[in-house]
């Protein structure tokens, strides 16, 4: 555990992307099997452990700390597993193997957990335990992602990037397979039927970046406001995977009924009532759920718009160009009403499509996406082939009613917001932002929400409701669970209005008008 703590901490406190890739890469080398696969699989999401849960550590505190002490520690230090790493009063320092964590983690039952997990912070000392809470709690922001492991991977020996990523989701940790294809063996293969394929994902764009390329080197259609997904049929075997290659078949029946064809697809999943296509929070009712019953299949029913075609009637056609995939695509027969084909856009000039973008057929339509005509499909995101030119987002400008303590580095910083509208004279809770902003704007913040404190609630802060934030967001739907009676979809922080007064801030019903 003590390679491994030191792993995370290094990662968490290294900005330069290439100097992740340096401290993961030797990591990787020095360390034994499987305890550098099982860190693997941790910092790429891939370790499915036994889930341990605030409330378990909390009791596990209370029988170790004084209540009020542990109160007052973690509201300083602002992250749970920091503060208990922190006030354990263990007086062993071993180290322990990352093997047996995870085994632990994976193998005991719940009634015998908070035994075992006391036993084993006993056994380390305070960064290992922080390391093992981490393990624990699945919270390993890190600021490294899983395709930047892949390419710390490729340096280690001759796969390259793409071919790491082709067979990923074939494998389980600790990757043994993998390890011995980077040192010079042969190529692990699928495991199952029906594998994911890392997905192409585009990069933003707007109208001035846009002039400095040929419009007849391009393609677009429009960028629907669903949730990207990748339909597999292989012999039979069938699967819908999100672009990540999470398994979201049991969410959606439906859809995999009508996977009638032999191969693998890119497009949108939406739910649609014969033409019309339904806004985003209908498809989010239907997210995650194991079960979905005919009442909710009736409802809400669900269907793929298709973009690409990845392997069609056992051939892999990633590599052709794509108009030539293109070309496929608009003769390929999907035996199923359900999937249709994504329509291509008429343009000649930028300005034309800028024409296109700003007065959609459709309220579910969230932009377009622009596709060079000769690029082959690349998992990953190649800078060039694909953009998304996405319609101005909605804006309002709330008053900040509390602020919490962020996490990992910004555990010393209250950096999570939750801003409201006027209601009358009531001001109302619409939503929550974390991101948006600078460090320098995230220390101004910290520093107005420590002077203007009214109320403390562990962790959280009551501020006085005098600062204006001007919140961005891509989406609004109705929803019964809010007290405002609105959820808004990716909230961030735009400007902070130091200059303007909060009596000034949006209304309530402003927001409710945005409602498609």
């Amino acid at each position: 555990m003590k390679s491994f703590a030191n792993l995370l901490e290094r990662l968490a406190f290294t900005a330069a992307r290439n100097a992740k890739l340096r401290i993961l890469r030797h990591y990787l080398e020095q360390t034994p099997d499987p305890d550098r696969g099982f860190a693997l699989a941790a910092l790429t999401g891939d370790l499915k452990l036994r889930a341990v849960t605030p409330k378990l550590l909390r009791g596990l505190m209370a029988e170790r700390v004084d209540e009020q002490l542990f109160a007052l520690s973690y509201d300083f230090v602002g992250d749970l597993a920091e503060t208990i790493a922190l006030l354990w009063d263990g007086d062993q320092d071993d180290d322990v193997p990352l093997r047996d964590a995870v085994a632990l983690l994976s193998d005991t039952g719940r009634t015998a957990l908070p035994t075992a997990i006391s036993a084993m912070l006993d056994r380390l000392g305070p960064s290992e335990r922080l390391a093992f809470l981490k393990l624990a709690t699945g919270n390993m922001r890190v600021g490294l992602s899983a395709r930047m492991a892949r390419l710390a991977l490729a340096e280690m020996g001759d796969p390259q990037v793409k071919d790491l990523e082709e067979i990923w989701h074939g494998l389980t940790p600790p990757y043994q397979p993998l390890f011995d294809w980077i040192a010079g063996g042969t190529r692990p293969e699928h495991a199952a039927k029906a594998p994911f394929r890392p997905v192409m994902l585009s990069t933003p764009v707007d109208l001035d970046q846009l002039r400095a390329l040929d419009p007849a080197d391009h393609i677009a259609e429009w960028k629907w406001d669903g949730i990207r997904v990748q339909a597999v049929n292989d012999d039979g075997v069938r699967r819908l995977y999100s672009r990540t290659g999470e398994d979201i078949s049991g969410s959606f029946p439906d859809v995999i009924e009508a996977l009638n064809f032999d191969g693998a697809i890119d497009g949108e999943l939406l739910v649609r009532r014969g033409a019309d296509v339904a806004p985003f929070g209908d498809l989010q009712k239907r997210l995650g759920r194991k079960v979905v019953g005919k009442a909710m299949l009736d409802s809400h029913p669900a269907g793929l718009r298709v973009y690409d075609l990845m392997i069609w009637d056992g051939r892999d056609l990633r590599d052709l160009p794509h108009q030539d995939r293109r070309a496929i695509l608009q003769k390929a027969d999907f035996g199923s009403d359900r999937i249709d084909v994504s329509p291509l856009l008429d343009f000649a000039t930028w300005d034309d499509l800028a024409a296109l973008r700003a007065d959609p057929p459709s309220i579910v339509i969230e932009g377009v996406m622009i596709k060079r005509r000769d690029s082959p499909y690349v998992g990953g995101r190649p800078r060039g082939p694909w953009f998304k030119w996405k319609r101005d987002p909605m804006v309002i400008d709330a008053v900040m009613l509390y602020a919490q303590r962020g996490h990992g580095k910004r555990s010393g910083f209250y950096s999570d917001f939750t801003f409201g509208l006027w209601d009358g004279d009531v001001l109302v809770p619409v939503g929550k932002a974390y991101f948006g902003f600078t460090d320098e704007e995230l220390r101004e913040l910290d520093r107005f929400v420590r002077n203007n404190t009214t109320e403390r609630f562990g962790p959280v802060r009551s501020v006085a409701p005098k600062l204006v934030l001007e919140v961005a967001f891509e989406g609004l739907n109705a929803s019964a669970r809010h007290k405002s009676g609105v959820a808004m979809r990716f909230p961030r922080i735009s400007r902070i209005r130091w200059d303007k007064p909060a009596p000034e801030a949006d209304r309530l019903q402003t927001l409710k008008d945005m409602i498609p």
